[in-house]
Formats: structure tokens, C-alpha cells, sequence
């Protein structure tokens, strides 16, 4: 979630500021026929706005979320990553080192970032994409958030983020599904990540960070790499590269479990 905090001047450098138009409170449908409007002057079809926000209503459970998430990173380094990284994450991990070994060398090759580090992130984030990765609507989620006046223009720049996902033919709206925030796939990026940094390494035209792992690795690494991630290079906590994941993560203990998960599947 803290990388929620990254993602604001990244949402109106890709929207110009536009989402702002939509008055946040008051009447939800009022504000959702504004949201489409913005939509379809950001170039989003009036099939798409139709049939995304249609009878869309806020989900308090959303609202609760949010409110609970300032307190996610109030445990110490050790707390944190002893339940996180334990011997059948690092073995699963170590697992898919090796399936996956031609495609990882491909992308140290393109982007210049570790395996070790994609394949840490893919696990904290999903277990490999075997793990939850949401089953919310991004849509209704997206929507009852940017309604919300405490971070509406960084939620109503997602919001226009995820329709633009379906525009592109990226993803289709039944599999626009994600977490609490409107993450979307199987190392969680929100709408305007996936835009900004999504990439089609399987080359079959599309962007799909639910169900192609090519694209979901070669997008991690893209994120990792347009920050300023350099290979060969400590990623310790003072680094260069310790604040290049800052764009993953704001948080401290999250980015250094990254790198103790890391040094556990490169056998450190």
C-alpha cells in the first residue's frame, strides 16, 4: 500500500491532471457519470465506461481497508520477515529459479536486474502466482476510493488507469479483479504502473500481469530498472539500488526483506 505514495505524481504525469475534475463526496452516481466523462475525454471508448461503471456502488469493506493499512509496516525487520521468507518460500522460490531459467536470463539480459531479486518480489507479492491476488472488482474498488475525498485525485488517476487497461486489450473487464487498492496481478501493480511500465514479453500483443509470467517478470524488472536499478550492484539498505526500489516500496523493512529474500535464493 505505501507505494500508493509513489504513485500520485506518476498518475498526473500520465493523465495531465485531468482526474481532477471529478468532484469527490456527494451523490456516488453523480460522481461516477463525471468519472466516466473524464474517461471518454482521456480517450476510453463510451462501450467501455458503460459497461465498467454501470451500476457500480462503493463497498464500504474498501473504505475499512484503507483506513487499517497505515499500520501494516509497524514491526521491526525481524518480525516482518520471519513470516514472510521461511524455508518453503525460499524453496519455492529456488524452484522457480530453475523453471524459469531461460526466461530470467532474457530478462537480466534486456533490463539489467537480478533474478534473484524478480523472483523475491514474486514471491512476497503472490507465492509465485499461486497465492491470493485479489478477487475484488478494480472498478468498484477504484471507484469507492476515488469518491473518497482523502486521496481522491491519486484514486481517480487509477481509476482512469484501469479503464485504460481494458482499452488497450490488455485485459478483459471480467479479469479486471485485484486487492484492496485496485493491485492488479501477480506481483501486485497498480493501473498506472501497469501502464507505465507494463511489458509484452511473451509477444502475443497484450500487457497481462494476471496470467502470463513473461509479462509479469519482464514488468517487474522494467519498473525496477526505469528507477535506476543497476546489476552487479549491492542493494543493501544505503544503496543506490536500495532507494531505486523505493518505486516498489516505500517502506524500509519491505524492501530489505526483498533483499534477504534475494541473498536466501542465491544461496548467501
Amino acid at each position: 500500500m505505501l507505494r500508493l505514495l509513489l504513485a500520485a505524481a506518476s498518475v498526473l504525469c500520465l493523465f495531465g491532471g485531468s482526474a481532477q475534475a471529478a468532484r469527490c463526496g456527494g451523490d456516488f452516481n453523480t460522481f461516477v457519470a463525471a468519472m466516466a466523462q473524464e474517461a471518454q475525454a482521456a480517450g476510453v471508448s463510451a462501450s467501455i465506461t458503460n459497461a465498467a461503471l454501470s451500476g457500480v456502488a462503493p463497498d464500504p469493506a474498501v473504505l475499512a481497508f484503507d483506513r487499517r493499512q497505515r499500520y501494516t509496516f509497524n514491526k521491526t525487520f525481524e518480525q516482518y520477515v520471519s513470516t514472510r521468507v521461511g524455508p518453503g518460500r525460499i524453496n519455492g522460490g529456488r524452484a522457480m529459479l530453475q523453471r524459469h531459467a531461460a526466461l530470467l536470463s532474457r530478462i537480466e539480459q534486456k533490463f539489467g536486474v537480478p533474478r534473484y531479486i524478480l523472483v523475491a518480489i514474486w514471491g512476497l507479492e503472490s507465492d509465485f502466482g499461486k497465492g491470493d491476488i485479489g478477487k475484488m472488482p478494480v472498478v468498484r474498488t477504484l471507484a469507492t476510493l476515488a469518491h473518497d475525498c482523502r486521496r481522491t485525485d491519486l484514486f481517480q488517476g487509477e481509476l482512469l488507469a484501469a479503464l485504460k487497461i481494458v482499452q488497450r486489450g490488455d485485459l478483459p473487464l471480467r479479469d479486471l479483479i485485484g486487492a484492496f487498492a485496485g493491485e492488479i496481478g501477480q506481483t501486485q501493480f497498480l493501473p498506472s504502473s501497469y501502464i507505465k511500465y507494463g511489458v509484452d514479453f511473451d509477444g502475443d500483443g497484450h500487457v497481462d500481469l494476471r496470467h502470463s509470467i513473461p509479462d509479469v517478470l519482464a514488468s517487474t524488472a522494467n519498473l525496477l530498472h526505469t528507477s535506476g536499478f543497476k546489476m552487479g550492484q549491492p542493494y543493501g539498505e544505503g544503496t543506490a539500488n536500495f532507494e531505486a526500489m523505493r518505486e516498489w516500496n516505500r517502506a524500509v523493512v519491505y524492501r530489505k526483506t526483498i533483499g534477504y529474500f534475494a541473498d536466501r535464493l542465491a544461496g548467501q
